[in-house]
């Protein structure tokens, strides 16, 4: 009997109270206004451990959504994403109560240098025991890069530019400063590192100019895991060369297959295999014991979210203000520098405002699955064979129980068809995903900045 391919399971969440399903936290039993607590998060961690979950995802932006009618009226009063605290210091709490949750933190390439990220990130690789994996960014907000330099927002093209160049740097850093060889820790010698297997990194390029040493010993998976999120033709030949892991926006089969088969064929051309590649497509799940609990739970629910805080979201995500227009007035979708691939997404299908309100009923962009353990694994199983995803990031509506419910109702079921695991696997975040190394392979693009002359390094 040939076995059945693993569904992948990441958390989406972050470091905030409204995240993608807008308005929820009004509901009574939601608790993710206790965001800026190191309980909620332990408890959240610990709960995913117990449902074998590969990761939890943490979104983050930098800067305020500020596009809807011209400021954040309805941003700040419905929580959209913000407040927002940073994602990566809530990662070493949770990393304490787990023993193999991998944690994934989004960072923008624009909010720090690489050289200090590097450390940054290597740190949390050390404290989690090679858990760590990071979401990169490029930005799509003005009133981000207004708020870090006083500056305007790059261009789309020139931001993946900014962090191709961004991701060299680091390879640098992380792949060929230090040898393992290099950490000896022998007190009769006097010799904790030796320097002779430690080099420095020089690199002078278009936006960095860097010359100094790699500040932290290899860790486990001297790479984090690399996630990324973008969509457009120059996102995804970006993802080709870089990513581990994509994050991808489908709200349904098809549409998921076609971007996952264009992100494969990415990473073929540029010299890697299909499958060094796992895609997570976004979904918010409602699980009963029954679909009469489910569409109970569902019409429960709807009574707290907010469509309009949605549209505030969507408003940043194509920098398009729709509190300026009718609800059934036409829309003039056109290429714009925040999310290219959201934008002609509404701009295909002509979506008014009437539309999005409508498709963000539940206050977020995601495909919505409610029903009993059975139907809903139907979808799951239907999404990975026909949409061609790896698995999915599940999005919080309200917290915890959209995780618990998820874990008692569902994952039993996805067990019993032999479409998720029964106990992790051992080693790092890196292993666990893809029953590899602890290191990213040969074939990727760090491999050339591994020791020292094009001297590789065990891996």
């Amino acid at each position: 009997m040939v076995a059945r391919k693993q569904i992948r399971l990441n958390a989406f969440n972050m470091n905030c109270v409204g995240h993608i399903n807008h308005g929820l936290w009004t509901h009574p039993r939601d608790r993710s206004s206790d965001y800026n607590t190191l309980g909620y998060w332990t408890d959240q961690a610990k709960l995913l451990e117990r449902g074998l979950f590969d990761g939890l995802f943490i979104a983050d932006i930098s800067g305020v959504y500020d596009i809807y009618g011209g400021g954040i009226d309805v941003t700040a009063r419905e929580a959209v994403q913000l407040p927002v605290n940073d994602p990566s210091l809530l990662v070493p709490a949770m990393a304490a109560v787990t023993e193999h949750l991998g944690f994934g933190v989004t960072v923008n390439v624009h909010t720090e240098a690489p050289y200090t990220f590097a450390r940054r990130l290597s740190t949390l690789d050390h404290l989690t025991g090679g858990r760590i994996g990071w979401n990169i960014v490029t930005g799509y907000l003005d009133s981000a890069h207004r708020g870090l330099s006083g500056g305007t927002l790059p261009s789309h093209d020139r931001r993946y530019d900014y962090a191709d160049e961004y991701l060299e740097v680091l390879y640098k850093l992380w792949e060929g400063s230090w040898d393992d060889a290099a950490v000896r820790r022998d007190r009769e010698a006097r010799v904790f590192s030796d320097p002779a297997h430690i080099r420095p990194v020089s690199h002078h390029g278009a936006f960095f100019d860097v010359e100094g040493y790699h500040l932290c010993e290899p860790s486990v998976q001297r790479t984090p895991v690399l996630y990324q999120a973008g969509a457009s033709g120059r996102g995804r030949a970006f993802a080709g060369r870089h990513a581990e892991c994509v994050f991808i926006s489908a709200r349904d089969r098809g549409t998921a297959r076609e971007a996952v088969r264009a992100i494969r064929a990415e990473a073929v051309a540029a010299g890697r295999h299909p499958e060094d590649v796992k895609v997570f497509v976004g979904l918010a799940v409602i699980p009963g014991r029954s679909r009469a609990e489910a569409e109970e739970k569902r019409a429960d629910y709807l009574r707290y979210a907010s469509p309009e805080a949605g549209l505030a979201h969507f408003s940043a995500s194509t920098g398009i203000d729709f509190a300026r227009y009718g609800l059934d007035e036409a829309i003039p979708y056109g290429p714009g520098n925040a999310i290219q691939s959201a934008n002609a997404a509404a701009a295909k299908r002509g979506l008014t405002k009437r539309d999005l309100l409508a498709e963000l009923e539940f206050g977020g962009r995601y495909a919505v699955l409610a029903g009993d353990a059975v139907s809903i694994a139907d979808e799951l199983q239907a999404w990975v064979e026909e949409g061609e995803v790896d698995g999915f990031n599940l999005s919080r509506i309200v917290v915890p129980e959209s995780f618990s419910d998820f874990i008692d109702i569902v994952i039993p079921e996805l067990q019993d068809r032999g479409l998720y695991k029964t106990a992790y696997a051992d080693g790092s975040y890196r292993r666990k995903l893809f029953g590899q190394g602890d290191r990213l392979p040969e074939r990727h693009a760090a491999h050339a900045f591994r020791g020292a002359a094009g001297r590789v390094q065990p891996v």
